[in-house]
């Protein structure tokens, strides 16, 4: 299996898969595709699967990637700090979302769980 120890490496793969949406969490606390400002609540969203990276010496390049799926059928990612430097408004979000999976991968070094 493709190394999926970056970021990088892991946002291709995922594009390769489909998930080719970009997506934010606003101020008011919905999730927001960049390509046509559609809004989501956390209700109408999945997470299928997430990963986690940390910095090799500093603790600002912990980061999450959240693959996600909507209601409707797009699928895309959403880039996260993770820890102390971690955007409350993602944070929230993701706490309200009910459906969050993690898929063991072949090869799934990157995550921590």
């Amino acid at each position: 299996m493709e190394d999926m120890k970056t970021l990088a490496t892991c946002i291709n793969k995922l594009v390769l898969d489909g998930f080719t949406e970009d997506f934010k969490v606003t101020e008011d606390g919905e999730l927001i595709s960049l390509k046509d400002n559609h809004i989501y609540s956390p209700n109408q969203v999945h997470v299928v699967n997430f990963f986690r990276f940390e910095g090799a010496s500093d603790p600002a390049d912990n980061s999450i990637l959240y693959a996600i799926e909507t209601d409707d059928g797009r699928k895309g990612t959403l880039t996260d700090a993770y820890g102390p430097y971690a955007d409350p408004h993602v944070t929230k979000f993701f706490k309200q979302v009910e459906d969050i999976a993690k898929k063991p991968a072949e090869d799934d070094t990157a995550t921590n769980g």
